[in-house]
This record gives structure tokens, C-alpha cells and sequence, in this order.
């Protein structure tokens, strides 16, 4: 058997035999040639005949719809990624709209819940309390040296489950797949990291099985310098690297952001991110409803990241429109888990400030929606069936066209379901879900719901800013992906209830948002790398394609 250094274009140090096949990012299973096997020694350890990747991806398409639970195609897809990343995305790619809810929301959900359960193999860097002052050294054992996204977790509110400590690795495994998946970053510059400060969750605590820090949350101080060193560490290691924070809890996501985000180049996925595709929503809704997005009143349930974040991007966008900041925010009303926020309140964190409105405080959302009028009701609560039908028949007495958008997560938390939405407003409802719902009808008519999936907004962003060496992330990049978004839903997805564009459709939204990305860079001065004035077809032939390398 000739060695691996024989075969002309392939570096000394490439794998062969075993060590190729167990190697994910070269692994091509069944589809090595006859002269690839002959010449990387593979011969006698793959069976005889050469399948193409045409063939083997419905031989996968078979076996994950043959799984009797979403769990076991999340723990089947999972598996395949280990083993052949090329055909993962391959198989995804191909069958975006079955595959994005078992890769992501809502089975991400319910992965992380039992993350260390069906743990198979360990993925990204895991970086605990215990690593403090030698995180730069764990950096180091990371095997590629050109990674330009990080996704990070501390695990302490994953979607709406709570504190699931390390088992929020699947967040960021799931989020960095999406990035490949719909923006083609290549994989091997994309890098998941938990950020493992302990857990409080007695559950994980009490469980053997548990694969994180037994110990309770690091706070204060000591949390602090366990994310600076990070920050400061992944920064060294990966020059120009983007970071995205997710699943904070909302104190410290907040927090977190406003310190970093002048100083390195980072967002959060759950305030600017949730923003951008609610925004998106909303631009779309209005040509469903007819009305004038300055004139609208929005009323949202729940007032952390995700609904502050989609008010602070709202601001923004109807200022720009001309309203003055203060008009902007009178627009924007929350309530909370003890009622309306008002300025009368003495119990109210930092962020929720800026929307107490002067008004009598009132205890719940029926009475809230009486007394303001909203023209759109945003769930961001995490709360399920908040959305009673009280409160939505309400709404359509209103409104002719409610705009009801239940974006909680994963689906189990979901303010309402599609067909409550449609059912309790007689089909009037302009309805987004953050979880995906199937089709439905009402009254023999057919309603396609949307999902106002975070999906449409990070991987163009994370394309734009990568691809032009951008210094920081702005919210001027969110709100210009907003607007792509919006402007790509077509007439009759409008026609048939959608306010977002069919998911099959990602990648090129995805690069039209990267290209927003970067003018808006090079405008700023924010851009570190040269581009051509051909943006587009230079972004489009970077983007990372699912297709077998030749070896030999």
C-alpha cells in the first residue's frame, strides 16, 4: 500500500485507512472511489460497491424517517455529522424544511434536556469554572486555526427551558449548523463552546449521569472574570473572530452585550438576532393588514431579551420612519410576569425601564389589551397558552387584522398554536409562531403559518461580517437583515398567511443579507478585509457546497 503522501495534491500529514474514515471532515463513507481506496488504504474496510452522494442521501432520508420519535432523528442526524460532515449538510440542504426542525427547534429543546444521555461523542471546547487562568491553553488544543464564528453558552436559559448547565451544548452545535447549512460558512471555521459556570438546577445536581460542573452558578465577580478570560482568550487564539452569546440569562445577556459589544466583535442571538426576525414579521404583516408600521401599537408578553430586544430594534426602525425616540417607545408596551410595566413600579430591572410608560398599572394581559388597544400582541413569554381565547378574540375585536405572533420556545412553550390563533379570531388573525406549525384550515380556507425563525437573520449576518473581516457587529447589519427578510416574502405567501419566506429559499436570502452586511461594514469603516465590487457572485463563491473532494 502506497502512503497518503504519494497522492499529488494531498498534504503529508492527510489521514488514511481507519484514521480517514473516522475523520469527519474527509470521510465520504461508501463513496470513495476504487482508486481512492486503493491509494489512502482502504481497501477491505468499506463495503465493495462505490455509492455517489446523490445515492447515499435518500439511504439517510430512509433511516430518519423510519425513527419512531424527533429525539432519535436528532440523535441519528447528530451521529451522521460525526461521521460525515459533507454528507450531513448534504442531506440537510436538500431537505431544509423536514430536516431544520429536528436539527434545531423545537427537538434542540428536548436534546438539551437529555444532552447528556444521548451524548455519543464530544464536540467544540468545554470550558469550566475549574479552567480559570488557562483558557487561552484549552484554546490551543482546538485542532483549526482560521475559525471565525464562535457560538457560546453558559447553559442557564436555554430557549425556554430554564437552566440546563452543559447540556446547552447542543445550542450552539445546532445554531453553527445552521450557519453552514444556510449561509455556507464552512464548517471547520466554526467553533461551539460551553462556557460551563455550574448549574443551579437541582435535577442536574441530583443526576450521575450529568456531565457538567456539580457545583452551583458561579456569580458576581468570579462569573465575570470567567467570561473575560474567555472573550479575551478566544479572541488571541482567532484573530477577528465573531462571537455569538447565547442563551444568557437575561440579566447577564444584557449586561454582557453592552460591555463587549464596543470591544470585540460579538451579539446576542436572543436580543438581536429575535429582533431582526420579529422586525421582519412585522414589516411583512403590514401588507397583509394594509396599515402603516409607525401607526402601529405593539403590546408584548414578556419583557426579557427577546421582547426588549424586538423593542429596542422596533425604536430604531420608526425613528428612522420619523417619529421622535420618545413617541418610538410610546408605541412599544409590556407586561410582565406581575403585570404592566409602568414607571409607578418600584420592582423593575434595569432593562425594562426605558418602556414604563406613564399609566395606570394594570394586572394582566386581558386588561392590558382593553385599555391600549394594540394593533399586534408579541409572545415572547415563554409561558404556554397565555394567548387564551379571551385574549385573542380580543384582539380581533380590535383589530380586523390582528398581527399574533407567539414566538416562545420550543413548542411546548408556545403562547398559542396556529390553529387557536385562527380558530378564536375567525381566520383574521396575521399569526407567526417561534416554533414551526403545520398547515391548517379554517372555514375551508388553507393557512400556511409562518416561523419567525432566527434562522433568517444570523447566518447572513455572521456571511457579511466574516466574509468583510468586520471589527464589530451593528445593529444598523440586524436591521438591514430585517428588511431583506421582509422585502423577500412574496405575494402569495402573504396571500396564504406566511409573513416570512419559504425556508427553501435561506441561502440566497442568507447571501443578500451578507451583502447588506458588508456595504454596511465598508460604509462604517468597520471592514478589515479588501472586496470586490461584485459582492454578490464573491460572497456566493465562498459559500461553503456539500460536495465530495476528489483524493486521487
Amino acid at each position: 500500500m502506497e502512503p497518503a503522501t504519494s497522492v499529488p495534491g494531498l498534504p503529508r500529514n492527510f489521514p488514511t485507512g481507519v484514521a480517514l474514515l473516522n475523520n469527519p471532515f474527509f470521510n465520504k463513507d461508501s463513496a470513495f472511489t476504487e482508486r481512492e481506496r486503493e491509494a489512502l488504504g482502504l481497501r477491505g474496510l468499506l463495503p465493495p460497491r462505490v455509492n455517489t452522494l446523490e445515492q447515499q442521501v435518500p439511504r439517510v432520508m430512509r433511516n430518519v424517517r423510519g425513527k419512531v420519535s424527533d429525539l432519535e432523528r436528532y440523535v441519528h442526524m447528530l451521529a451522521l455529522q460525526d461521521r460525515n460532515r459533507t454528507l450531513f449538510y448534504r442531506v440537510v440542504l436538500d431537505h431544509l424544511q423536514e430536516l431544520l426542525p429536528i436539527i434545531y427547534t423545537p427537538t434542540v429543546g428536548l436534546a438539551c434536556q437529555k444532552y447528556a444521555h444521548i451524548f455519543r461523542r464530544p464536540r467544540g471546547v468545554f470550558i469550566s469554572a475549574r479552567d480559570r487562568g488557562r483558557i487561552a491553553a484549552l484554546f490551543r488544543n482546538w485542532p483549526f486555526d482560521d475559525v471565525r464564528v464562535i457560538v457560546v453558552t453558559d447553559g442557564e436559559r436555554i430557549l425556554g427551558l430554564g437552566d440546563l448547565g452543559s447540556n446547552g451544548m447542543g445550542i450552539p452545535i445546532g445554531k453553527l449548523a445552521l450557519y453552514t447549512a444556510c449561509a455556507g460558512i464552512h464548517p471547520e471555521h466554526s467553533l461551539p463552546v460551553m462556557l460551563d459556570a455550574g448549574t443551579n438546577n437541582p435535577d442536574l445536581l441530583r443526576d450521575p449521569i450529568y456531565f457538567g460542573l456539580p457545583e452551583p452558578r458561579l456569580r458576581g465577580e468570579a462569573y465575570d472574570a470567567l467570561v473575560d478570560e474567555f472573550v479575551t482568550a478566544a479572541c488571541e487564539r482567532f484573530p477577528g473572530v465573531m462571537i455569538q452569546f447565547e442563551d444568557f440569562a437575561t440579566a447577564n445577556a444584557f449586561r454582557l452585550l453592552a460591555k463587549y459589544r464596543e470591544r470585540a466583535c460579538v451579539f446576542n442571538d436572543d436580543i438581536q438576532g429575535t429582533a431582526a426576525a420579529a422586525l421582519a414579521g412585522l414589516y411583512a404583516a403590514m401588507r397583509a393588514t394594509g396599515g402603516a408600521f409607525a401607526a402601529q401599537k405593539l403590546l408584548f408578553l414578556g419583557a426579557g431579551e427577546a421582547g426588549i430586544g424586538i423593542a429596542d430594534l422596533v425604536v430604531t426602525a420608526l425613528t428612522r420612519a420619523g417619529l421622535a425616540e420618545a413617541e418610538a417607545r410610546e408605541r412599544c408596551w409590556f407586561v410582565d410576569s406581575k403585570g404592566l410595566v409602568v414607571r409607578r413600579r418600584g420592582d423593575l430591572s434595569e432593562h425594562k425601564l426605558p418602556y414604563a410608560h406613564d399609566h395606570p398599572f394594570l394586572p394582566d394581559l386581558p386588561a392590558a389589551i382593553e385599555a391600549l388597544k394594540p394593533t399586534a400582541l408579541i409572545g415572547v413569554s415563554g409561558v404556554p397558552s397565555t394567548f387564551t381565547k379571551e385574549v385573542l378574540q380580543a384582539m380581533a375585536r380590535l383589530n380586523a387584522r390582528p398581527i399574533i405572533f407567539a414566538l416562545s420556545n420550543p413548542t411546548s412553550n408556545s403562547e398559542c398554536t396556529a390553529e387557536e390563533a385562527y380558530a378564536w379570531t375567525k381566520g383574521a388573525a396575521v399569526f407567526a409562531s417561534g416554533s414551526p406549525f403545520p398547515p391548517c384550515t379554517f372555514q375551508g380556507r388553507e393557512f400556511v403559518p409562518a416561523q419567525g425563525n432566527n434562522a433568517y437573520i444570523f447566518p447572513g449576518v455572521g456571511l457579511g461580517v466574516t466574509a468583510s473581516g468586520a471589527r464589530r457587529v451593528t445593529d444598523a447589519m440586524f436591521s438591514a437583515a430585517a428588511e431583506t427578510v421582509a422585502a423577500a416574502v412574496t405575494p402569495e405567501e402573504i396571500a396564504r398567511g406566511s409573513v416570512y419566506p419559504h425556508i427553501t429559499r435561506i441561502r440566497e436570502i442568507s447571501l443578500s443579507i451578507a451583502v447588506a452586511v458588508v456595504e454596511i461594514a465598508r460604509n462604517a469603516g468597520l471592514a478589515a478585509k479588501p472586496l470586490p465590487d461584485d459582492l454578490r457572485a464573491h460572497l456566493r463563491a465562498a459559500m461553503y457546497e456539500p460536495v465530495y473532494r476528489n483524493y486521487a
